[in-house]
């Protein structure tokens, strides 16, 4: 990718033909830090995996508990006190995202952005159940990403331009910084809506930089250095590409950036620099349609491909280069997906037809299909979390 640290003129040239994409509620003491119980190779403890339906009469997120052989039982249906939203054109992921549900394990808190509300819920968690602690404004227009890193938090609204707010998690919940607040100044009101709106908010791993994609309302990978208190640096590091779509992001585990071409359909590795410039490692097509999901599992890594009914593997060699691994067929429209912690399952939503796909990940990273589980009000959802 080209780069600049000013921000550059967008290209909007493509559309994707291939897509079936201040406190309201407060808690006086949120749960406070922990640490999770250390798991037996070959084992998990019984957890929960957490699913998002943005529905727009009122958004949820759906309680499933996990058996030890990865099967899930639905448990309860917990409303967010928010609205979801459906951006113009998405059909099979309405916030067209990566992460509007992320789980800090730290704080055992779990957030959800609602888009048709301009806002934030906060829940704690204990095992399958969620007790809604607070519900604050994104500092935004239409949220639909959001990123934890130990007392700091960071929402992506997608419209009028796109934005990110900061937060500040403290003992009586989050705190919104307005001095963290940051327009990205895209190109979203170019049509159709869902291509051009931002994709994903994210820290690296030592949480000192911020990384938005930006999808075609931008062709770039947007990079923010925080300072020590968390606060983002005036403009970010801008990494362009004319026509490019970047979505969604992971990291490696040498924590380099690893992020999906929704147009290009191609698995791209880079190395951040400090300042944001960010240095192309490796990049490898899919050869499949409508890439634009992906999660790490050890040097594994899985994208959805929403155009083709399809996970691709990919395996990272000791030189950061990706060898392709083949694909696994899911149910229509895979979207946001996620592992569990020890690495034994991966569930995918399949926002076509409003389900969650289960695997089991063998040793060897291939994965065996081991259920399909219904989610109320599911079509078009996004946002999947495991514990």
């Amino acid at each position: 990718m080209s780069h600049t640290s000013r921000r550059l003129p967008c290209a909007v040239r493509a559309t994707v033909t291939a897509v079936l994409a201040t406190a309201a509620f407060a808690a006086p003491a949120f749960a406070a830090p922990a640490t999770a119980a250390p798991v037996r190779a070959g084992h998990e403890p019984e957890a929960a995996v957490f699913v998002q339906n943005d529905r727009v009469a009122g958004n949820q997120v759906v309680a499933y508990s996990r058996d030890a052989d990865g099967s899930l039982h639905r448990r309860t249906v917990y409303n967010t006190g928010g609205k979801g939203g459906v951006l113009a054109g998405s059909v099979v992921d309405y916030l067209a995202s990566q992460g509007s549900l992320t789980y800090d394990s730290r704080a055992k808190l779990l957030y959800a952005v609602n888009a048709g509300s301009n806002t934030l819920t906060v829940f704690s968690v204990e095992g399958t159940r969620l007790h809604r602690k607070q519900v604050i404004g994104s500092g935004g227009t239409f949220p639909v990403s959001v990123a934890a890193y130990r007392d700091r938090v960071y929402v992506l609204n997608a419209r009028k331009g796109g934005s990110i707010q900061g937060y500040r998690l403290e003992k009586d919940g989050l705190h919104r910084v307005p001095a963290w607040n940051r327009a990205l100044h895209l190109n979203t009101a170019a049509a159709p809506e869902f291509t051009h709106t931002p994709a994903q908010v994210a820290f690296t791993p030592d949480g000192s930089q911020l990384v938005v994609t930006t999808k075609l309302g931008g062709n770039s990978i947007e990079v923010f250095p925080l300072d020590r208190d968390g606060g983002p640096a005036a403009e970010p590091f801008v990494n362009s590409k004319a026509g490019s779509q970047p979505f969604g992001l992971t990291f490696d585990a040498a924590g380099r950036l690893v992020v999906v071409d929704g147009v290009e359909n191609t698995v791209l590795t880079f190395r951040l620099h400090h300042d944001g410039d960010a240095a192309l490692v490796d990049a490898v097509p899919t050869g499949e349609q409508a890439s634009c999901w992906v999660v790490r599992r050890n040097s594994d890594l899985y994208v959805s491909n929403a155009g083709s009914n399809t996970l691709s593997r990919f395996r990272q060699t000791r030189d950061a280069t990706l060898d392709a691994r083949g694909n696994t067929a899911t149910g229509a429209g895979p979207v946001d997906l996620s592992v569990t912690p020890g690495g034994h399952y991966l569930y995918v939503q399949t926002g076509g037809a409003g389900e969650v796909d289960g695997f089991r990940v063998d040793r060897d990273g291939a994965l065996t299909r081991i259920g399909t589980t219904k989610v109320p009000d599911g079509l078009g959802g996004e946002g999947i979390v495991t514990t």
